[in-house]
Parts: structure tokens; sequence; C-alpha cells
């Protein structure tokens, strides 16, 4: 795979997302050039808003998932009180069946909505590749970087300058590739626009210090690019702390202000956002409750992601931030009007139908293979318990089974009672 960055991501999985998302992320710029305003900042918004509305079928059975399940988690301790502390096969294979039937009546998954994170997973990692690697994606961007980079490109000493700005660390593999040291074209220029798109201003003040001869070109790449990246006052290819480092220097109070703000605000509209999420029913401390197990995972998981996103967008390009602040606010929207939508749903009504779709399941597959699958599992689970134990302890537990069965004590629909029936069946065919 070629290492290029400017190269469009090819992983196999997030690759094609991440095309797919670039074309989208290449037609909100074109049409917002069209109408005058071509602004990266404005276009990962509403990118990021597309994005998000796209994926609300998924956010919207994930949350009716929680709603459910928090209705469903004292049905849930119940059937788990009950098996408690019995280990033996009829009563696992008992308790088992009794919450899937729970998970079947509230039309859950026991996997929860993990289907649904694991889908839009990909997205998101998808969706950060398109905002980091803009270049690569979205072509008047790129376009901005001739005919600079051709004549960096032919310039002596340019590979080796480049190599010591602060955005080159990342991408020190490149200058060491076959491609790139053969003198490849496309190698060379996609290298240094790479390098040039996530440059500090700091960085292209000693770009023009250092190649005097094309100040004409750095300036205006760079005021194109400032142009584009421009938000606010800010530079988005910059991150906060360096534009806050450099307002302190400068003494630029307002700048020092906006760029603290970024983060800050994508931390308190994470956390809001975690808030609006539907929470686990208080649960017991037992380490073994499912429902514990959830609730701590979901206390965890409110303090941890808006201190992530701190960090995230501390350091990152302050685009990552408006990245994070535009995603939280969609977010937060969506959870007032889906929370308000499932509040008025009828629960009672939507328990009714998912049992009648699972007695309707249950009634088909009666009539297929699997049911019998099912009982070679558990012939294949017995013959295995009974091959580990003497001819002495067999002999000893089929005394204890008869006594239990004859004395009439035995659950009609447990393994021992249907051991015995096929018994008694063979006792009088013979």
């Amino acid at each position: 795979m070629n290492i290029v960055s400017l190269t469009q991501y090819q992983g196999k999985i997030v690759g094609p997302v991440a095309w797919l998302l670039g074309h989208v992320m290449n037609w909100i710029f074109m049409l917002l050039n069209k109408i005058g305003i071509p602004n990266t900042g404005l276009a990962i918004i509403l990118f990021t808003f597309f994005m998000y509305i796209v994926l609300t079928p998924l956010t919207y059975k994930q949350q009716k998932f929680s709603k459910l399940q928090a209705k469903m988690n004292p049905e849930l301790q119940a059937i788990q009180a009950k098996y408690k502390g019995k280990k033996d096969n009829d009563s696992m294979l008992a308790q088992q069946e009794e919450i899937k039937a729970l998970y079947a009546k509230y039309g859950v998954s026991q996997t929860g909505s993990c289907v649904q994170i694991l889908i839009q997973f990909p997205v998101m990692i998808a969706l950060w590749r398109v905002i980091s690697s803009m270049p690569a994606y979205v072509t008047q961007i790129k376009d901005s970087f001739y005919p600079l980079v051709e004549q960096l490109r032919n310039t002596s000493g340019s590979s080796e300058f480049l190599q010591t700005l602060s955005s080159a660390s990342q991408f020190s593999k490149q200058f060491t590739s076959e491609s790139f040291l053969a003198g490849e074209a496309s190698t060379v220029e996609n290298t240094f626009i790479d390098v040039l798109y996530k440059a500090s201003s700091k960085d292209w003040s000693s770009l023009t210090e250092k190649f005097t001869g094309l100040t004409d070109s750095i300036n205006n790449t760079h005021e194109l690019l400032n142009k584009y990246n421009s938000f606010l006052g800010l530079n988005i290819g910059d991150s906060p702390s360096f534009l806050i480092k450099s307002a302190w220097e400068n003494k630029s109070f307002v700048l020092f202000i906006v760029a603290l703000l970024i983060p800050l605000i994508a931390c308190f509209t994470q956390w809001v956002n975690m808030k609006l999420m539907p929470q686990p029913a208080q649960a017991s401390n037992d380490p073994n409750d499912q429902a514990a197990q959830m609730a701590n995972s979901m206390k965890t998981m409110n303090t941890m992601m808006p201190l992530m996103s701190l960090f995230f967008t501390f350091t990152f390009p302050a685009g990552i931030g408006i990245y994070y602040i535009a995603g939280s606010v969609v977010r937060t929207i969506q959870q007032i009007v889906i929370n308000k939508h499932i509040d008025k749903m009828d629960i009672d009504a939507e328990i009714a139908k998912n049992t009648e779709k699972y007695n309707e399941r249950l009634e088909k597959m009666k009539s297929t293979p699997q049911m019998n699958r099912y009982a070679n599992i558990n012939t294949r689970t017995m013959s295995s318990y009974t091959s580990s134990r003497s001819e002495k302890e067999k002999e000893e537990g089929i005394r204890n089974a008869n006594k239990i069965y004859e004395s009439g004590k035995i659950r009609k629909d447990s393994l021992l009672a249907r051991a015995n029936m096929v018994k008694e069946f063979d006792q009088k065919n013979n």
C-alpha cells in the first residue's frame, strides 16, 4: 500500500467509507465555492451535520434499546437472582432460555447496541481521515498548492528544509520511501503538500525567509489557504495549543480567548450530550450482574469522553475541534428529539408486538432442522459430562436419578425427565 498520506486512505474497511465521504466533502466545498464562501470550517460543519442526519436511524435504534433495557432491567435481575448460585447444566440452560425469551419480549438483542456502534465506528474513523487530510479528498484545496510544490521540487535544498518544519515529523517515512528518493514527481509533490497543509503560520514565515526567490508563490499559496482555513479569526490548520501560545507571545487577548474556547466548548458539549443519553437503571453491587456492569461502564464513559474531547481538541488542528463541537451539537439536538419521541412510545404495546413476533418465530423453528441441532448440542454436552466420570460415579448417579424420577418430584421439562421418557420408550419396545 502506498504510504503517501495525500493518497486517499486505503484500509479495507475504512478506506471505501472514507472514499465515499471524501466525495461528499468535495461536493460540499464545491457548492460553497459556487456561492462565494469556500471555507474549510463551514464545510466541516455542513459535512458533520449531513453525516449525523444520515446516521439518525442507527442513533434512534441505539437509544430505543437503552430505553427498553432500562424497562427490562428489573425482570432481568429477577431471573439472575432466581438462578444465583446454581451451576448445574439444567439450571444454566433454563436461565439462558428465560433471558433469551425476556430479550425477545422487549425486542432487543443480547448484544445490546453493539451492532449500531460497530456500524458507526468505521464511519467516525473515516470522518476523521477526511477532515485531517482534506487535500487528498477536496480537489480545490489540493490545487491551491500549485505551482508552489512544483517550484519547491525543482529547488535545491527544499526537501531537507521541509523536514525541519514542525509538521514534518509525522511524515518522516514518506521522505525515506523509494519513490521519494528516486525523485518521482507525484510522490515528492504529495509529500510537500502533506507537510505544508499541516504547517503552522511560523513554518510558513520560515519558508519565506529560506526561499526568497519563491516569495510570491509562497505568499499566494499561504493567503489562499488562510482564506479556506480562516474561521472565527483562527487558522483551523493550527492547533489551539499553538494558537494560545502565539496569542500570549503577541499579546492578542481576543485570539487567546477564541482559541481557548474551542477545546472548552468541545468538552462541554460532549458532557451535555452524554448526560442526555438514556442512563442504565440503578443496579445491584453484584460484580456478576450485567446491569451493574453496564451502569459502571456508562458512568466511566460519561467522565472519560468529555476529557478525551478536551485533550484531542487542544492538541490537534482546530478543524478537529470544530468537528467535535458540530458533532456534539447535532447529537444533542437528536437526543432531545429522540428522547421526546421515545418517552411518548407505548412500551406495553411495543412489548406485546415483540412477544407476538417471538412466538411466531418459535413456531417456525419447530419445523426446521435447528431444533434437531439444538438437541444434538445438548446430547454432546451430556456425553462430554458423563465421559469424565468414573463407572462407580455413573452408577451412583443413575440410581439417584431413578429415585428422584420415581418420587415424582422431577420437573417435567428437565433433561432428566426427557432421558427417562426415552428409557421407558425403549423398554416398552423391547
